[in-house]
């Protein structure tokens, strides 16, 4: 089964990363030069054919309509299993850290979740299988390639998840407007893991009740609740910041 990666970003990450590619298309009047040079340079030290087509083409294949003139075809990215993502940390010598998404379907949400996981050092992002969307063609474009380098793991049932990970004693920590801290306040330096949950229905009832504590993100304004994207990225970047001074 194949998967395209649109962009020049997405591609020249997945060639970095070393994902098994096995052709890029580049727009027939693409400037070779910045990032289309270095894809050409890594292409041809891989051995991956490059072939040259009307842009058209790529606007026919193209499910993001923003290719860039770029597009490879893959094998489809391969998903972890929630016991890999425990190996992971142990390699990197670092405390758990891991991002549990309790259903989200946006693939924009999803892209920018992981794009801030990798730029948060995050060592693992967990997601549902069903009723959330997984790793697509438009969530490795707006993940800027980050998805070849966060491991993502996913999972038929979050609360068994949660469940699992609290047995390695990994606090859990699900982000809600329940919840009675304030996000800043937690302690994110141990093992640890936050749950995010969906766009519109927030974190499952099921697996509120097997989080260690809910935390809050405060609200100065009209609006009751941010986007998933924007949430996790502030939970992620206050863990970040507290963990490099371990």
């Amino acid at each position: 089964m194949a998967d395209n990666i649109e962009g020049r970003n997405p591609v020249l990450e997945a060639l970095k990363a070393g994902r098994p590619l096995t052709k890029i298309l580049l727009s027939n009047t693409i400037e070779r030069h910045g990032a289309v040079a270095e894809i050409l340079h890594l292409a041809r030290t891989k051995g991956i054919p490059v072939e040259y087509v009307p842009r058209q083409v790529l606007d026919r294949r193209s499910l993001t309509s923003a290719h860039q003139g770029v597009m490879a075809s893959a094998a489809v990215k391969e998903y972890f299993d929630l016991t890999d993502l425990f190996s992971i940390s142990e390699e990197r010598g670092e405390p758990p850290f891991y991002v549990i998404l309790d259903g989200i379907e946006d693939p924009q949400n999803l892209g920018s979740i992981i794009r801030t996981a990798d730029a948060s050092a995050v060592h693992g992002v967990i997601i549902r299988s069903r009723r959330a969307v997984g790793l697509t063609s438009a969530v490795e474009r707006a993940s800027a390639g980050a998805v070849e380098h966060v491991p993502i793991a996913r999972v038929a049932n979050i609360a068994q998840a949660v469940s699992i990970l609290k047995e390695h004693n990994v606090w859990v920590i699900g982000i809600d407007r329940e919840g009675k801290m304030d996000f800043t306040e937690i302690d994110y330096r141990p093992p640890t893991a936050i749950v995010i949950g969906s766009e519109g229905r927030g974190i499952s009832d099921l697996v509120k009740k097997r989080c260690d504590i809910l935390a809050s993100i405060p609200m100065g304004g009209k609006v009751t609740s941010l986007n998933a994207g924007v949430a996790a990225a502030l939970v992620m970047y206050e863990a970040f910041r507290q963990r490099r001074r371990i």
